[in-house]
Order: C-alpha cells, then sequence, then structure tokens
C-alpha cells in the first residue's frame, strides 16, 4: 500500500483541480451575470451556471471522490501524505458531508432558481415591488429549511447554515456576540443623534464625475498592493470582489456622481477582500484551499481596509491632497477636521451598504434575527416586509417606506446565502482585534497611514491571515493573530472612543 499511495495521491490531486476549474468557470460566468451580461440571456446563462455546478456537486460527491478519500484516510497512506494533500482531503471530506444527502435534482433546480431570483430581485428592488419577488424567495426559503435537515445539525436548525460561512460557530455563541453589540450600540446611537455638535455634510453631496473617481478608487487600490495584473476593477449594482485564482481577483464598485463616499469607500471594502484572495500562498492553488477561511476572516480583511485604515484621520492626511485633486474644487474650501467629522458622520440610515462604522453591526443583526426566525419557522416569507420594518425601527430608529430600501435592498437572499449575513458583524469584530494585536508590532500605524506607506499593514496581514488561505480554521486563525478568542469589546471600545471624539462627547 505504502508504495500505491503517491500514484493516490497524484490522482485525488488531479480530481480536485478538475473540480476547481469547474468552480472557476462558474465564477467568472456569476461574475459576467452581475457586471453587464445582456438581461437576455439571464435564463440561459443560468442554465448553464445550474449545468456546471451539477457538475461539481456530482465530482464533489461521487463513489471516485469517496474511494479517494476512504483510500487516503487508511493509516499507512495518511501518514505518507503532505500537509497540502492532507488538508485538501479534510476539507473534500466536509464537502462530501455538506452534499452527499442533497437530491441532486434538487441542487441543479436551487442553483438555477437563485440565478434566475437575482434578475427578478434587481427588477423588484428597482421598482420596490416585493409580491413580485415572493414566490422566488419563499422556494429559496424552503429549500434552505430542507438543507438544514438533509445537512444536518446540532441544536439550533440555523447552525447548519451557519457552518457554511463561519465554521466553528453557533447560535449560542453568536446570541452572546450580537447581545453585547446591541447592548452597547443602540444607546451609543441615540446618544450620537442627540449631540449638538453634529459634523457638516452638505460638501460631501456634490457632482463628482464617475471617471474621476474611478481614477481615485484605482490609485488607492494601488496604493494598498492591490495588483492589477492579477484583476480588474469594474461596476455592478451591488458591489462584490471574486477570486477566480490568485492570479485573477476581480474588484467591483458602483459609482454615485452625488456621493463620492458609495465609490471610495466601496472600493476600499473590496480592495481587502481582494488582497487576502491575492496573497493565499501559491501551494494551495487548485485546491479548495485557495480561498479566505470563513467570510467572517473575509469580511475582517475589507472592514480593516475600509474602516480601520479608510476612515481614519491619518490616512486622509495622506490622501486628502489626492481626493481634491481628482474632485476638482468640490473640497478645496473644507479643512481636513472638518472633512474626516463629514465622511465619520454616524446616524440611524436605512441603506445597510451606505452604513457608517457604528450602526454597521446593527443593520446585521436585523437581517441575522430574521433569517434565523425564517429557518427555524418562526416567521413566514410573507410576513418578512412587515418584521423588516418593526426590526429597523427597534434597533435604529426608522422605517423604510417602501421594499425597495427595506427588506429588498440586499443580494444575498435572491442568491440564497443564507447563513451569510453575521460574517459581517462578526468580521468586524475579528478587524478590531486584529488591530489591536496589529499594533504591538506595528507601534507605527498612524504614521505609516500618514506617511501612504500601507505596505506594513498589507504584510503583517498576509503574515497572519492571507497566506493560510482556508488551511487553517477561522477561529484558529484568529487565536493565533491575537491571543484570545472573540471577543467584541474591542469593537465596542474603538466604536465609543472614536464617535464621542468626533461628536465632541465625553469620554
Amino acid at each position: 500500500m505504502q508504495t500505491e499511495s503517491p500514484a493516490i495521491e497524484k490522482e485525488f490531486m488531479e480530481y480536485v483541480k478538475k473540480i476547481s476549474h469547474y468552480n472557476e468557470a462558474v465564477g467568472l460566468i456569476a461574475w459576467d451575470l452581475r457586471t453587464g451580461a445582456p438581461r437576455k440571456g439571464a435564463a440561459q446563462r443560468s442554465e448553464v451556471l445550474g449545468s456546471l455546478s451539477s457538475e461539481i456537486f456530482a465530482m464533489s460527491t461521487s463513489k471516485d471522490m469517496k474511494n479517494y478519500l476512504t483510500e487516503l484516510r487508511q493509516e499507512s497512506n495518511w501518514e505518507q501524505l503532505d500537509e497540502v494533500t492532507k488538508k485538501t482531503a479534510e476539507e473534500c471530506e466536509k464537502q462530501l458531508k455538506k452534499f452527499e444527502n442533497i437530491p441532486p435534482e434538487d441542487y441543479k433546480d436551487y442553483v438555477i432558481l437563485t440565478s434566475n431570483a437575482e434578475v427578478a430581485w434587481e427588477t423588484a428592488k428597482d421598482t420596490a415591488d416585493f409580491d413580485s419577488f415572493k414566490p422566488y424567495l419563499e422556494k429559496i426559503v424552503a429549500y434552505n429549511r430542507k438543507y438544514t435537515e438533509w445537512k444536518g445539525y446540532e441544536g439550533n436548525k440555523y447552525n447548519a447554515l451557519l457552518d457554511d460561512y463561519e465554521p466553528g460557530l453557533t447560535v449560542d455563541v453568536i446570541d452572546e456576540v450580537f447581545g453585547k453589540l446591541k447592548e452597547a450600540l443602540v444607546p451609543l446611537v441615540k446618544e450620537i443623534t442627540n449631540a449638538k455638535d453634529q459634523p457638516e455634510t452638505d460638501f460631501l453631496f456634490k457632482p463628482f464625475p464617475a471617471k474621476k473617481q474611478e481614477a481615485l478608487s484605482r490609485e488607492i487600490l494601488e496604493n494598498m498592493s492591490y495588483d492589477f495584473e492579477a484583476g480588474r476593477l469594474d461596476t455592478t449594482v451591488h458591489p462584490f470582489a471574486i477570486g477566480l485564482n490568485p492570479g485573477d481577483v476581480r474588484v467591483t464598485t458602483k459609482y454615485d456622481e452625488n456621493d463620492f463616499r458609495t465609490a471610495v469607500f466601496g472600493t476600499i471594502h473590496e480592495g481587502g477582500h481582494a488582497l487576502y484572495e491575492q496573497n493565499v500562498d501559491k501551494k494551495y492553488t487548485g485546491t479548495p484551499l485557495c480561498t479566505g477561511t470563513s467570510m467572517g476572516i473575509h469580511e475582517s480583511q475589507s472592514l480593516f481596509w475600509e474602516n480601520f485604515v479608510g476612515r481614519h484621520y491619518a490616512f486622509w492626511e495622506r490622501y486628502y491632497d489626492l481626493l481634491k485633486k481628482y474632485a476638482e474644487g468640490q473640497f478645496d474650501n473644507v479643512g481636513l477636521e472638518d472633512f474626516y467629522r463629514g465622511i465619520n458622520v454616524a446616524g440611524p440610515s436605512l441603506i445597510r451598504i451606505e452604513a457608517d462604522e457604528m450602526t454597521y453591526s446593527l443593520h446585521i443583526i436585523v437581517r441575522y434575527e430574521l433569517e434565523k426566525a425564517l429557518i427555524n419557522e418562526e416567521l413566514e416569507v410573507a410576513d418578512l416586509p412587515e418584521a423588516w420594518n418593526n426590526k429597523m425601527e427597534e434597533l435604529l430608529g426608522v422605517r423604510p417606506e417602501h421594499d425597495g430600501e427595506g427588506v429588498l435592498q440586499d443580494v444575498h437572499w435572491p442568491s440564497g446565502a443564507f447563513g451569510y449575513f453575521p460574517s459581517y458583524a462578526l468580521g468586524y469584530v475579528y478587524a478590531a482585534q486584529l488591530k489591536k494585536a496589529m499594533l504591538k508590532d506595528l507601534p507605527d500605524f498612524d504614521n505609516l497611514l500618514k506617511k501612504g506607506d500601507l505596505a506594513p499593514v498589507k504584510d503583517w496581514l498576509t503574515a497572519h491571515v492571507h497566506q493560510f488561505g482556508k488551511s487553517k480554521k477561522p477561529l484558529d486563525i484568529l487565536k493565533d493573530a491575537t491571543g484570545e478568542e472573540i471577543n467584541p469589546d474591542h469593537l465596542i471600545d474603538y466604536l465609543s472612543t472614536k464617535y464621542r471624539q468626533v461628536y465632541g462627547l465625553s469620554l
């Protein structure tokens, strides 16, 4: 058996590489659908996605895969495997367990459903017509309820979905973390809202041509060490980044010519995701390890760059003149201090992707509590708009006037990504912990930003997060990098200190 092991290992890794090629094709088609594919071709393209995804499903659960894993798991073979092959086998075993009880036709139908649902959602969002989208969402929710049973779970049913995006975390842990965030942030939002010294923001909402915003965004991405020879910047309705392989990691953004912040901070955010994917160790290429270890860790990277770098005063000490160059006079009579306070204005708002640092986590908690209730059959899709509006009023003190600015605003549910939303707030918690740990190694962090020397920041994140891809579990990366388990206190302290300073309140 020992002499056969290398042959088995090679066959297994070639099989896995073929699956990765299918995944790359699926990713490219999905990118195209969301960045300008002709609307009339969407239905056919969705069928293509369904067929390719079915092939991935079939290969991931095939007899060949089971035989490879069984053979590799034999003690004499397992001992001879290198680290990459072992971890790849472990990840394939996890995927096999995830998929093996799902009827293949149901899976294919679901992929087609979600592809068509995204197209229907775009129209429904534009017209604020929830009823037109409701049949799609009802089918998506029904599938996810069945999926929890197919996959299996311990404790809350929602744990089955969490495991797909944030392995190692459970509803019990998240409820505790989010409970602390709510307890601290809801009164802080009210305190800030009622503060007498409100930042001026009128200067933000003036015409800023999209072409100029694109040039600024590209320059900032380059300074972040984003490699344009391994990526590109495009536009879309709902910004995202996608890693096809480390040599092809794409960023998308959205330009609002009357509010430059949407593009600039959105691009920095997606650039943080892209740096993660571009800097995974190349030895993992062609394996399921060549991506982020969890969506929470992924979000920690995007939110770190967007908020702990992009909204930092020192960052704009370096980049404010660059902004002025591209803005052509918009900020010539605005001092840096006023600009800084303006871009850090906080308070209740309706749209998640436009939310400020302080309220962002509350937007996520709204979605988490609603989708957890949907999966546990404590809430039905027909009642979702009213439940959404009530939650927004409870946590943020605002109520949408129509569903386009309410329950229809996110692409995640149309795409079937139930279990994803908690990762955004968890990523913010992780990012605050990583910043605290980074300061031990980079005590001159503020000065680096002031000089525009962002490379040491990227290098620290690569050393502690990026390089490992999915070879380390998310909570292990967090513990190894910071020396502690998940801890929301760092984020609470950061937000409380920063926003009381911005609003001139006592600490």
